[in-house]
């Protein structure tokens, strides 16, 4: 979004404009262009010489935004499935668990059951995903010593549980051999 003043109110045609200009820059969903529109007409509103005048005018702008992104969703140019589908892929890619693709996605204003879709994987995945997160941290394979003591263990799988992994997958994690590690990963980034 450009930074230049905003003189005349932000009508539906200048909404629809700033729209197609952020989405060809960035993905978003459908409640993440709503808070970019609204925030444009925000900046307008503050920019006025009489906020109180530029009430009504921002009112009836902040009512098209709805009507701007419900028709930039029928042409299929913002879709929240869309969107999960991409970041779940790029994040468990990353060493992200299910769970917390979930949270990521909820917090960006994807509904829960889509979010939920998206982020579905099979044991093999999250376990691979996990064994990203372990070569990140140098942890479980990718330790760099063999040390095998009850304290390190522990805080490793402390920290595999608290970014969301099962116990089940924290523990494979840990004791997969190195080799099979890196196995697991080349397939999950093919």
């Amino acid at each position: 979004m450009s930074s230049a003043p905003i003189d005349s109110v932000p009508d539906a045609s200048a909404l629809y404009e700033a729209a197609l200009h952020y989405l060809a820059r960035y993905p978003a969903t459908e409640a993440g262009l709503r808070r970019v529109l609204v925030r444009k007409i925000d900046r307008w509103s503050r920019a006025q010489p009489d906020p109180d005048t530029a009430g009504p005018e921002a009112d009836g702008a902040r009512a098209a935004v709805d009507r701007v992104v419900e028709r930039l969703a029928a042409a299929g140019a913002v879709s929240d499935a869309s969107f999960a589908e991409n970041r779940a892929r790029g994040l468990i890619r990353g060493g992200k668990s299910s769970r917390s693709v979930q949270a990521y996605l909820a917090a960006k204003g994807v509904a829960p059951d889509v979010a939920k879709a998206a982020a579905v994987t099979d044991d093999e995945t999250e376990l691979a995903a996990a064994l990203v997160l372990a070569r990140k941290r140098r942890i479980g394979p990718y330790r760099a010593d063999d040390s095998t003591e009850p304290g390190r263990t522990a805080k490793e799988f402390a920290l595999l549980a608290r970014t969301g992994f099962s116990r089940t997958i924290a523990e494979r994690a840990l004791t997969t051999p190195r080799e099979d590690a890196e196995r697991l990963i080349h397939d999950l980034r093919r």
